[in-house]
């Protein structure tokens, strides 16, 4: 039995207009001390995929969205793998990280790869060839508030178990040659740990791009080169980003 299948009658009957019910005690998959980890329907795996989009673990918005989805389709007739499949591409990456990561993906030339002008084409016409995904699958929360790194995944045993389960099972069944972005430097590090694990090759990792969010947005427009090293503020090392930089364009004429 799939997890989908053992938490349907679960979403089916619960009502998803208030985050909340995401942490409700039936889709309670386990605990320890402060944190706690649920089901949503983050299950589908794109098998087709070139690249892979690594999250930390879905915040409790992104669990509402989906678990709504998939409630939606199975109240609609869909199988599950079309209801699994609809609840993640609702619930996943989008908005303004989308355009930071395309442009900071087009400043290192990985667009070349793709054999395409810019980085957006992964969200339009090469969207089949991309996988979302999470470090951690399922959302996992401490204190009852979204998981953010600490403590750290391949440390502690109960987020290092979800890691070597959940992620390194999509890792085996994708491309051998797919490219996976990690989304910061906590889930950089879950994947080097794979690496380490040879799941996947360090050479697989994009490692070293800023976290797309807007609260990086200096960092990101220094990187992609839109703000000048004299404007920035003390919080930005500069050197730091040009080093990464040419790293990753070095990376990326690599492929």
């Amino acid at each position: 039995m799939t997890a989908f299948n053992a938490y349907q009658h679960i979403i089916t009957s619960l009502d998803f207009s208030q985050p909340s019910a995401c942490q409700s005690e039936p889709l309670l998959i386990g605990q320890s001390g402060a944190l706690s980890a649920y089901y949503a329907p983050f299950d589908y795996i794109n098998h087709e995929a070139r690249v892979v989009i690594c999250g930390i673990t879905p915040g409790i918005q992104q669990a509402r969205i989906a678990l709504s989805q998939a409630q939606q389709a199975i109240a609609d007739g869909a199988d599950h793998q079309a209801a699994l499949r609809q609840a993640k591409e609702t619930a996943s990456f989008a908005g303004a990280m989308r355009n930071n990561l395309v442009t900071m993906l087009d400043t290192i030339g990985f667009q070349h790869y793709l054999n395409a002008q810019s980085c957006s084409v992964l969200f339009d016409e090469l969207k089949a060839q991309v996988h979302y995904t999470s470090a951690l699958r399922y959302p996992v929360f401490k204190d009852g508030k979204n998981y953010s790194g600490s403590p750290s995944m391949v440390s502690h045993p109960f987020l290092r178990s979800m890691l070597e389960t959940t992620l390194a099972e999509e890792c085996r069944v994708l491309d051998d040659n797919a490219i996976f972005i990690p989304l910061g430097g906590k889930v950089e590090e879950a994947l080097r740990y794979l690496a380490n694990q040879g799941v996947i090759r360090d050479q697989q990792i994009l490692a070293g791009l800023p976290h797309p969010s807007g609260a990086n947005a200096e960092r990101i427009a220094y990187f992609c080169g839109n703000k000048p090293r004299h404007t920035l503020s003390n919080k930005t090392n500069p050197d730091e980003l040009d080093a990464r930089k040419a790293r990753l364009i070095q990376w990326a004429q690599a492929l």
